[in-house]
């Protein structure tokens, strides 16, 4: 006992560890070790004051301004309870609303797919007037965004750009509809 008034017994009442080098809490101004300094190892009762988080709504992901002295668990709950957009009594937007105008598909799209001949609304599947069977007018299309062949047209002949319409992609699908 060399130096009978150097360091601080720590405050917490299980504890009361002399301590050399102890550390005071910023809320509660009391002294502790080096195992009780933090708010939660003491039960700061003045913690809420000093710990700024910012609490995030479970339901909609928002977060929560919360002022000093205001206890988070509270203003969360009046969250909910007022302005949550996913409350659970709240009817939600659907996104899935554009149906397949396909008979026998009830296939649901974010995205309105119109096909440009029937104006029909349809799936990714049958977005092709082919795939649904398009009829505009009075002359049915073949594949999607070619005209019909005649007889004349489907047999090859060596000239690729001759026979293909103007167009790298016009051009592909031709190929493709002629191998099919």
């Amino acid at each position: 006992m060399e130096f009978p008034d150097l360091g601080k017994h720590c405050s917490e009442k299980t504890c009361k560890q002399l301590d050399f080098l102890p550390v005071k809490c910023d809320a509660c101004k009391q002294d502790f070790c080096k195992d009780h300094f933090t708010y939660a190892a003491h039960k700061c009762p003045f913690a809420f004051q000093k710990d700024v988080q910012v609490p995030v709504c479970p339901l909609c992901n928002t977060p929560i301004p919360v002022k000093k002295g205001q206890i988070p668990d509270v203003v969360v709950s009046d969250h909910i309870d007022r302005d949550c957009d996913s409350h659970p009594g709240k009817k939600k937007e659907k996104i899935f609303t554009y149906r397949c105008s396909k008979e026998g598909c009830k296939k649901k799209e974010m995205l309105q797919m119109a096909c440009a001949q029937c104006h029909g609304n349809f799936c990714i599947q049958h977005r092709h007037p082919l795939d649904h069977s398009c009829r505009h007018g009075s002359r049915p299309t073949v594949k999607a965004g070619c005209s019909p062949m005649t007889a004349s047209e489907s047999k090859p002949s060596g000239d690729f750009l001759a026979l293909a319409p103007g167009g790298l992609a016009q051009r592909l699908r031709y190929w493709f509809t002629r191998l099919m």
